[in-house]
């Protein structure tokens, strides 16, 4: 049973935040019997449990799971075979949530419950006194937060797919939500729930806009949605100062439930805010923008850990000096811990993970990795990610309240929701703890060489897809003989840079023409997987895949300076996901061509296999 509390009451939620950490062992041990209790009698439970419901019996007989061991239990729920009932759960599966990580190159999913909507709310919740203890008079404004819903399909059992927020937001929870004086939105719910991400887009800044006096923090889930609206709003401000001129909303935004919500929030003619905002939004420089645009806001709530820390010089320049904070750190899997200290330096950014929201275990990570992970976070690593993980890391877990300061682990959770002793795939350093609960920095996702935005692109996707479209240069007589990658983020959106080392059969460089080096671009992204391609195609929140051909020798200078900064050279690795700029800077003096792909890879929301 969750604890109730009322969010409008700053010490009573601080004070239940206390006691949850301060009680953690307890109360993981209550969560856990609570799960086992529930669903011990279910075809997964049951293979290992007999019945039992015990942590001792748990701990012994559960194996440690990844996605694809479940993956056909979740299929038979999703397909609605007639064996599919308590499978996973005892409790009625009401949806299922699809993961930015993919199986096959298709969306994971996860079941999940009604009550799991009450755990969500519960834990957004829990956010609002820890914002309220550090920063005074929230409760005196509004919020502009742009928040979206992405595609959505119904699977053959009549339940919909859909991703974790899209699922919330629509639900009764976040549509019929209870007055909050410190969660007041600038953007009308009709806006946030328009399914054409750029009538919602629009319509949102333009509210956030209109209503500017009132704005007392601006934000988005994560830093790259963020920065494309304000790439947006570089492109479309006139229209909307327009619009605000005029009192007329433009005639393209054809959703009903925008246009009748946002027409009511211009209510009428403002040509004095509508000159304001050219005379910022007209100036020479946008630094700073997002202060003079809302000059009353405090901070800039996105989440800026893991790999959205490339877009803090970006945020940085735009923000006018206002804090960057990062709230909560969460998954499809779970909403998984709080950030106690938000006013932090990002780079300093631990989560507080909240003991009654799962049962949480960690597998430590062996001493090598330990050593690697620590120089890609300070970007001198030359070591490919496939060396990292080695066969050596035991299945032998670690309790939530045992874990080590100063120590890696990889987060496996058992939810309410039917997933046990599962690996969600994050690297986490324990930090310290808070009362009795170890505080976490979130380093890295495991297997991850590339992400821009939601897409996660692993070491075999992106060999794959590189299989895929060298076969267009190989007829020619020319050997791919080396290549590696880099998020380029300095750009809004986003995009892939692949550098490639290409030499004819006497072992010299070759002269490639455009049309099929842009060929190559479409095809790598054509192979790449349905996260990808939908941020490509619909979100465009992705930019055209680029390929950079190098001289050859190139790869030897940077395995060279690898070599010099203490690498092994029995070890050494081309690293298919380049972290150090001094090696980012080498390959870049060593280019012969640059080429873009001219073509948008297809998507379609994504089918399950019967």
């Amino acid at each position: 049973m969750l604890p109730s509390f009322d969010p409008n009451d700053k010490e009573a939620g601080i004070k239940l935040l206390e006691d949850l950490t301060s009680n953690a062992s307890t109360i993981q041990q209550q969560v856990l019997e609570e799960i086992l209790t529930r669903n011990s009698e279910t075809e997964y439970l049951k293979r290992f449990l007999h019945g039992h419901s015990d942590k001792e019996n748990f701990k012994k007989n559960v194996p440690v799971v990844n996605y694809e061991d479940i993956k056909p239990y979740i299929q038979r729920i999703a397909n609605d075979e007639s064996s599919s009932d308590n499978v996973l759960l005892s409790q009625p599966i009401t949806e299922l949530l699809t993961s930015s990580g993919t199986s096959g190159g298709k969306p994971k999913m996860m079941p999940s419950t009604a009550e799991d909507l009450d755990r969500k709310t519960f834990f957004y919740n829990l956010q609002v006194p820890v914002m309220n203890k550090y920063v005074d008079g929230l409760d005196q404004g509004k919020a502009m937060y742009l928040l979206f819903t992405k595609p959505e399909i119904p699977t053959p059992s009549g339940l919909m797919a859909r991703p974790v927020l899209t699922s919330y937001y629509k639900s009764s929870h976040f549509r019929n939500r209870a007055f909050n004086k410190y969660s007041l939105y600038t953007s009308p719910d009709e806006t946030i729930l328009c399914p054409d991400s750029k009538q919602s887009m629009f319509c949102q800044l333009l509210c956030g806009i209109v209503q500017r006096e009132q704005v007392l923090r601006v934000g988005a889930v994560f830093a790259s949605a963020f920065l494309r609206a304000i790439k947006f709003l570089e492109n479309y401000w006139q229209e909307m100062c327009l619009n605000i001129k005029t009192g007329q909303i433009s005639d393209w935004i054809t959703d009903q439930g925008c246009r009748n919500s946002v027409s009511r929030i211009l209510s009428g003619q403002n040509p004095k805010l509508a000159e304001l905002i050219e005379n910022e939004c007209g100036g020479k420089s946008w630094e700073g923008i997002v202060k003079r645009l809302w000059p009353r806001t405090k901070y800039i709530e996105v989440i800026v850990t893991g790999s959205m820390a490339q877009y803090i010089p970006t945020l940085e320049f735009y923000s006018g000096g206002l804090p960057l904070v990062s709230t909560m750190y969460g998954s499809s899997e779970s909403f998984f811990g709080i950030n106690f200290k938000p006013l932090s330096n990002p780079a300093d950014v631990s989560y507080t993970l909240i003991p009654n929201m799962a049962y949480f275990e960690f597998l430590p990570v062996e001493e090598d990795e330990n050593r690697e992970i620590t120089q890609e976070i300070q970007g001198n690593n030359c070591v490919s990610p496939s060396n990292h993980c080695e066969e050596k890391e035991t299945l032998e877990t670690v309790d939530l309240v045992d874990v080590k300061p100063g120590r890696y682990y990889e987060l496996v959770v058992t939810t309410y929701t039917g997933l046990y002793r599962y690996r969600v795939g994050d690297i986490l350093m324990a930090t310290g703890f808070h009362n009795n609960t170890p505080e976490f920095k979130f380093v890295h996702r495991r297997n991850v060489v590339l992400s821009i935005d939601t897409d996660k692109t692993n070491e075999e996707d992106l060999l794959n897809a590189v299989t895929l479209a060298k076969s267009l240069i190989e007829p020619q007589g020319f050997l791919l003989t080396e290549y590696t990658s880099y998020a380029e983020t300095s750009s809004i959106p986003g995009h892939y840079v692949l550098f490639w080392e290409v030499i004819d059969k006497a072992g010299n460089d070759v002269k490639l023409d455009d049309a099929i080096m842009e060929e190559c671009c479409f095809k790598v992204e054509e192979g790449l997987d349905s996260v990808y391609r939908r941020c490509r195609r619909k979100d465009k929140s992705i930019g055209a895949l680029e390929i950079r051909v190098v001289k050859h020798g190139a790869f030897d200078m940077v395995m060279d300076f690898c070599l010099s900064q203490g690498s092994s050279v029995n070890q050494y690795k081309t690293p298919r996901c380049i972290k150090s700029q001094e090696s980012l800077r080498i390959l870049d003096s060593m280019v012969l061509g640059k080429f873009f792909s001219q073509k948008t890879p297809s998507w379609e929301p994504h089918k399950l296999d019967n």
